[in-house]
C-alpha cells in the first residue's frame, strides 16, 4: 500500500507542479516556476508518504503567499 500511495501523491504533485511550471514560464514569475520544478522532483527523492504529502502541500501553497 505504501507504493500505491506514493504513486498517487507523486502523480498529484507532479500535475500541480506542471501547472505551476507552465504558469511561471508564461508569466515570467520565478516563485511558481521554481515551485513547479520542485514539485516535479520531490517524489523521486522522498520515500516516506507522510513527508511527501507534507512537503508537497507546503510547496503547493508557497506561490500563493510569496509574490516576487
Amino acid at each position: 500500500m505504501n507504493g500505491t500511495s506514493q504513486i498517487v501523491w507523486g502523480f498529484l504533485f507532479g500535475t500541480i507542479g506542471l501547472g505551476f511550471f507552465v504558469y511561471g514560464k508564461k508569466q515570467k514569475a520565478i516563485v511558481p516556476l521554481l515551485s513547479g520544478i520542485a514539485l516535479f522532483i520531490i517524489p523521486y527523492f522522498i520515500t516516506n508518504v507522510y513527508l511527501l504529502a507534507g512537503v508537497g502541500i507546503l510547496l503547493s501553497v508557497v506561490p500563493f503567499f510569496i509574490k516576487i
